[in-house]
C-alpha cells in the first residue's frame, strides 16, 4: 500500500502523491510565470538498499556507481554520481516516465506477507530555483517525497537467505528513523541522524528548515494487528515532534 501510495498507477484517480505533487507544482509555476517569475526544476531518485544508494533513473541496469552523500556549506546535501534530470511539471508524460523507469529499477521480492514486497526505501527529490528579476529575488526549494519500506516479522514473512538480510537492514533503518523522531520529540541536544543513510540524508527536512508530513498505511486484516499496532505507535512517536516554523530560502538574484 505505501508504493501505491506514493507512486499509484495509471492517470486517473489511482494515481499517487508523486505524480499528485508534479501537477500540482505546474499549476501553480504557470501562475506564478504571468507574473514574471522563472523556473528551472530537476529532480532525482534513488533507493537505499541494505544502506547502499543506488540510483533509480541511470540508464542501464548494470551500470552503478558508487554513491556518497555529500554536505555544502550551505548545508544542503547532495549525492554523488546520481543522475539528475530537468523537467517540465506540467509534461505529464514525461514525468510518468520517469517514475516508470524507477519502479523497474526498485528492489522487490516476493515474501509470504507481500507477493511484491519493496526491500528499500525510495526517496524523489524535486529541486526548484525560482527568480524574479524585477524583484530581484531568487527562491530555492526541495521536495523530498519518500517512500519507506515496511517493517517485517520474520516469523510471519518466512524470509530466508538475502531476503532475511534485506529485512533485517529495513528494521534497523526505521528503527535508526524512529530514534531521530524520538530524540526530536524529547527536545535532545543530539538528534543520531548520522545512525542511517536514510536520516543522514533527510536531516534537513527534520532540523527546521521545511515541513514535513508523514502518512502512516495499516493492514485491515486481523492478522496484521501486530504491525498495525507497531506503525500507530510509530505514529505517534512522530506526532510529538515539534520542526519549528518552515524558513524561506530567499536570495538577490545579483
Amino acid at each position: 500500500g505505501k508504493t501505491h501510495t506514493m507512486q499509484g498507477a495509471g492517470s486517473g484517480v489511482m494515481r499517487g502523491l508523486i505524480p499528485r505533487s508534479i501537477e500540482q507544482i505546474g499549476l501553480h509555476k504557470k501562475k506564478l510565470e504571468l507574473e514574471g517569475w522563472e523556473f528551472t526544476m530537476d529532480v532525482s531518485f534513488l533507493e537505499i538498499y541494505n544502506e547502499s544508494i543506488r540510483d533509480l533513473l541511470r540508464d542501464a541496469k548494470s551500470n552503478e556507481s558508487k554513491h556518497d552523500i555529500k554536505v555544502d556549506s550551505n548545508g544542503r546535501r547532495t549525492v554523488t554520481n546520481l543522475t539528475v534530470k530537468q523537467i517540465d511539471p506540467t509534461d505529464a508524460e514525461c514525468c510518468d516516465d520517469l517514475l516508470s523507469l524507477a519502479a523497474k529499477r526498485r528492489s522487490t521480492a516476493s515474501t509470504d506477507m507481500n507477493a511484491v514486497s519493496s526491500r528499500s526505501h525510495s526517496v524523489f527529490t524535486l529541486n526548484m530555483t525560482a527568480k524574479h528579476l524585477e524583484k530581484n529575488k531568487l527562491i530555492r526549494g526541495t521536495l523530498n517525497l519518500v517512500d519507506l519500506a515496511g517493517s517485517e516479522r520474520l516469523d510471519r514473512s518466512n524470509a530466508t537467505g538475502q531476503t532475511a538480510k534485506e529485512a533485517m537492514a529495513i528494521n534497523k533503518s526505521l528503527s535508526s528513523l524512529t530514534d531521530v523522531f524520538a530524540a526530536i520529540g524529547e527536545k535532545s541536544s543530539h538528534v543520531p541522524f548520522r545512525n542511517s543513510k536514510l536520516t543522514y540524508f533527510l536531516q534537513p527536512c527534520f532540523s527546521g528548515d521545511g515541513k514535513t508530513l508523514m502518512v502512516v498505511n495499516i493492514s485491515p486484516t486481523e492478522e496484521s494487528v501486530q504491525e498495525s499496532m507497531c506503525s500507530l505507535r510509530f505514529a505517534s512517536h512522530v506526532n510529538k515532534c515539534e520542526l519549528g516554523k518552515a524558513k524561506r530560502t530567499c536570495t538577490k538574484v545579483r
